[in-house]
């Protein structure tokens, strides 16, 4: 179906007008194929994919409907607003993908067939070539790169399983492409790397360039990160990105920084300690338990005599621990400020307590009104602090980040004379009553 690799953006937006935007920056930098994304149609229905084959009459429209049944319809629908290619889901019923293929026949149209959640795909590839298929996708869906999921080692099994043109998505960029290209993918299909990006067309000639020479341009946008690379992720992003990744969860209410600044960031898996008011025994032992790089977490509510102090922030600055975070009152507070070290509390006491030795270090407790274990990871700058669960966390940095970019190309929006309410069409979507 294609002579050469092509590059196929995923318009997965919600919005009209800003697909279509994104979309014109995009084939300035080369695009030849334009996916109206599932939330889109979803959002916008069968008039997006009118307005895009109508302002892009010389690109390939791809409709990725994600039909599961009545394949016939859904296929002639978009054909006849003007799609060229529609996808359908491996996981349909064989019915489904053959009624598809019928009317993909009947309206000038094709088929590809999307192997997202496809137990063995080289067998149903086959089928569906069989069945009249014209075009197989191996899709690692967003959710499933959020926690490490990856396509190109899927193309490479593809590839000796049909002769079929493949296509790939799924966290692609202008460093990844390539390799997808050498696996044997001929569509490739990119979304957050140009659509998150502040200049479009600069991103999608990257992408292009690489595929083109199957030599990587560096990227900056959509890095997946592992569990290696967690800090350069949290990093990256601020505590309200990592609440909005979270659904709003995590967030720690009444816990404020001591110190502010662009440089005081905290992050670290966290050593717990539960304490009574004033007995500050457990608090500073948990810097002897502590690893670089940790966070000590203290709940000692109600917290009207400090648990914390400059003697221990200098311990814990000397043995690399990242923070402090106290459900409770510290003090010290000048001097700590001088040392820069990032401190959290949600109280400020002169008075501090005695060592008597109660409570424990390492089990489950409660700061900010959120629960902490420990080897939970928290993040804390100059809004606040979020608690992120351990099992979560390569999965929350990987979201959080994604925002981050998404919200730097509605800033980018703002910045060319919009303004938020109209690039997010706020009316369009304010709950009906």
């Amino acid at each position: 179906m294609t002579d050469k690799p092509v590059v196929q953006v995923a318009l997965d937006l919600i919005q009209g007008d800003r697909a279509i935007q994104i979309a014109r920056e995009a084939v300035q930098g080369g695009a030849e194929w334009l996916e109206a994304g599932t939330p889109l149609i979803k959002s916008e229905g069968m008039d997006i994919i009118r307005r895009l084959k109508k302002e892009f009459p010389g690109q390939t429209i791809v409709a990725d409907m994600k039909t599961m049944d009545i394949g016939g319809l859904e296929v002639e629908m978009a054909s006849k607003s003007g799609a060229d290619v529609i996808a359908v889901m491996g996981v349909s019923e064989d019915p489904t993908i053959t009624e598809a293929v019928k009317s993909a026949r009947q309206y000038g149209s094709k088929v590809m067939v999307d192997m997202m959640s496809v137990a063995d795909v080289p067998r149903r590839a086959r089928e569906t070539e069989q069945m009249g298929a014209d075009i197989i996708c191996i899709h690692v869906s967003i959710d499933e790169q959020m926690v490490g999921g990856n396509p190109l080692e899927r193309v490479k099994e593809l590839a000796n399983a049909t002769s079929l043109p493949i296509a790939v998505a799924g966290g692609l960029n202008s460093e990844t492409a390539p390799l997808a290209v050498q696996n044997g993918a001929s569509i490739i299909i990119v979304g957050g790397a140009i659509i998150k990006a502040q200049d479009v067309t600069a991103a999608t000639k990257a992408i292009v360039q690489s595929v083109e020479t199957l030599e990587p341009v560096k990227s900056e946008l959509f890095k997946k990160y592992g569990e290696e690379d967690i800090r350069l992720a949290f990093g990256k992003v601020s505590t309200p990105n990592i609440a909005d990744a979270m659904h709003k969860e995590g967030a720690m209410l009444g816990i404020l920084p001591i110190l502010a600044g662009p440089n005081r960031k905290m992050m670290g898996a966290a050593v717990t300690v539960r304490t009574l008011d004033g007995d500050w025994a457990k608090p500073v032992e948990a810097i002897d338990v502590a690893k670089p790089g940790d966070v000590i977490v203290i709940d000692s509510r109600p917290g009207e005599i400090a648990v914390w102090g400059e003697l221990a922030s200098e311990s814990c600055k000397q043995q690399g621990i990242s923070g402090v975070v106290i459900d409770g009152a510290i003090r010290d507070v000048d001097a700590i400020l001088e040392m820069d070290f990032p401190a959290f509390a949600s109280h400020r006491r002169s008075a501090a307590g005695e060592p008597k030795g109660h409570g424990e270090i390492g089990g489950e407790i409660k700061c900010g009104d959120q629960k902490v274990r420990n080897g939970d990871w928290l993040v804390g700058d100059e809004t606040g602090v979020v608690v992120i669960p351990k099992e979560h966390v390569t999965e929350i940095a990987n979201r959080a980040l994604d925002i981050f970019e998404r919200e730097n190309r509605i800033r980018e929006e703002i910045q060319r004379g919009s303004t938020l309410s109209k690039v997010l069409e706020v009316k369009k979507w304010e709950k009906k009553r």
